[in-house]
């Protein structure tokens, strides 16, 4: 006969007879494991909510570093950036309420103030490309068919000037 050990075996009067550790108690534990995990939710939602909040200003070096590889020039390209530069902050402020609609707390109102200046500020980076393109009417000829337009004073080719 070969020796054998069976550890599935339990009996009814073994798992009663053992104690529990000393300084344990089964209410204060249960209670205590109920907190951190409502308090760790509560802390990853927050947290994830200023990075939702803190998006639009994150993207504004990767905005200048597209509007300076893009150039001046009026072409396809550069067109449709400052396009994307305008949607796409415009979209998110029309949909704030949804984007934050399970913020509570008293961190809410700065979350969205955050996110609404980072939109604006990527909002005036568009406007800044769309006058160096010169695409806005910043002039009185531009609007008006009688107004001359204005005529450089100077003349810059290979750095020298002429009048």
């Amino acid at each position: 006969m070969k020796w054998a050990l069976d550890y599935n075996h339990k009996s009814k009067t073994q798992a009663t007879e053992l104690p529990a550790p000393p300084g344990y108690n089964q209410g204060i534990n249960a209670n205590y494991a109920e907190t951190s995990k409502n308090s760790d939710s509560n802390l990853l939602l927050i947290k994830k909510l200023w990075d939702v909040a803190l998006g639009p200003l994150k993207q504004v070096p990767m905005n200048l570093f597209i509007m300076y590889m893009a150039g001046n020039s009026i072409s396809i390209f550069p067109i449709m950036m400052v396009g994307m530069l305008i949607v796409r902050p415009v979209k998110a402020l029309f949909t704030t309420s949804s984007t934050f609609k399970m913020v509570e707390g008293t961190q809410a109102t700065g979350q969205k103030f955050v996110y609404f200046i980072g939109n604006i500020v990527n909002i005036l980076l568009a406007l800044y490309k769309c006058q160096s393109m010169g695409l806005l009417p910043t002039h009185s000829s531009d609007w008006l068919a009688f107004e001359e337009p204005q005529s450089r004073v100077e003349h810059y080719g290979g750095g020298i000037s002429l009048m």
